[in-house]
């Protein structure tokens, strides 16, 4: 962050009293740190939600990571809202919709691709695995295949969040227009009638208004994605005024455990009500220098790992079943044996796919070619990249 640009915002305006918008130009954006380390605990919270899927644990064992992981499907939201917020904190004013796009196709089609690869190799390999038909494995390569509720966790399962972020992209650039229209209170205005979807989307999957659940149609999860653009926007423009890190934390926690075991029917809008406050605070906190748990070193590096660590563990953990059998059930220390195991592999898969395919691709996608428009972004290092959300 260069000297100017922290003392903008560190220095209230004369004038209003309030902290001045960061720039407007997206290269003079600092970096936030803290949403990089955030991704990771997104992450983790979708790998155990899985753990507990799988029935690694019984007992008192299999209750404790009920309770601590049964609401991770919420780690989605997370990454919908952060996708949201990164790609407006990001955005050029001037930039092209097909340059926006060829960006986040280098972005996410190398991981996709290598770990559609993997789902491939297990369903051909692999005994009582089910094997996709040629349809299912194309809808899946081009990131359709959640648009149709038979096809949603086809080849590797958790793909589906992925063709929701590809509806994103593809609406992003109108979202965007947008915003830089509605100016902050149509903006606000805009984040409250998404909230009031999430909320209506979120009852009726718990009373099952509709013949088939919503929960993987990438339309129905827009209005999360909104609501980190809107938070985006309101902080771009200087009037965000959301509690701080430490309180939007404890909203959050009381949103992702609480919540679940007193008001089931509304878990869904207060957990990501919780990730709206979130997100936002830990970017304020880095625009203005304040501490930050999550943009400790490791944390952050582990975030950059936490694209391909959720795309490969659930492959991970499938071919584990056919060593162990389904549903386990072991004891509380075999069972977290096991458990740090299955975490290991995947994480030394998702550094070798981060190291040997994210970055190595996105540069050689990235890279300038001739005739290519000299407005055009120059190629980042693979960490200074925005980061994309995942489930």
């Amino acid at each position: 962050m260069t000297t100017a640009t922290t003392r903008a915002l560190r220095t209230p305006s004369t004038r209003t009293g309030r902290r001045p918008a960061p720039s407007s130009s997206s290269a003079a954006r600092p970096s936030l740190p803290s949403l990089t380390g955030l991704r990771w605990m997104a992450a983790l919270l979708v790998f155990g939600l899985h753990v507990n899927n799988f029935g690694y644990f019984r007992g008192t064992g299999g209750r404790a990571v009920s309770w601590a992981f049964g609401a991770g499907a919420t780690g989605v939201s997370f990454f919908f809202v952060l996708s949201g917020f990164v790609l407006t904190w990001s955005a050029r004013p001037g930039d092209r919709a097909l340059a926006f796009w060829r960006r986040r196709v280098a972005r996410v089609y190398p991981v996709h691709l290598a770990t559609l690869a993997g789902a491939l190799l297990l369903a051909y390999t692999l005994a009582h695995e089910p094997r996709p038909t040629p349809k299912q494995a194309v809808a899946n390569a081009l990131l359709l295949h959640s648009w149709w509720r038979p096809w949603w966790q086809t080849l590797n399962p958790v793909s589906w969040s992925l063709a929701c972020e590809a509806f994103f992209y593809a609406a992003f650039p109108l979202l965007f227009l947008l915003l830089r229209r509605l100016g902050a209170r149509g903006s606000a205005a805009l984040g409250l009638l998404s909230l009031a979807a999430v909320l209506v989307l979120a009852r009726s999957e718990v009373h099952h208004w509709w013949t088939h659940s919503l929960y993987s149609l990438p339309a129905a999860r827009l209005p999360e994605f909104v609501l980190g653009a809107v938070a985006a926007r309101l902080v771009l423009l200087g009037r965000w005024r959301g509690p701080g890190l430490e309180a939007s934390l404890a909203l959050a926690v009381i949103g992702y455990f609480f919540v679940p075991q007193t008001a089931p029917g509304y878990a869904t809008v207060c957990t990501v009500m919780g990730f709206v406050l979130l997100i936002p605070a830990a970017a304020v906190a880095d625009l203005r220098g304040l501490p930050s748990m999550w943009r400790r070193r490791r944390l952050v590096r582990l975030g950059e790992l936490s694209f391909a660590f959720y795309m490969v563990h659930l492959l991970v953990l499938r071919a584990t079943t056919h060593l162990l059998g389904p549903k386990p059930h072991f004891r509380i220390l075999t069972g977290a044996g096991v458990t740090a195991a299955v975490f290991t592999v995947s994480l030394a898969l998702s550094w070798l796919l981060y190291e040997a395919v994210e970055c190595p691709a996105r540069r050689l996608l990235l890279r300038r070619r001739r005739g290519y428009s000299p407005a055009a972004e120059p190629v980042r290092a693979c960490r200074e990249a925005p980061a994309a959300p995942r489930d």
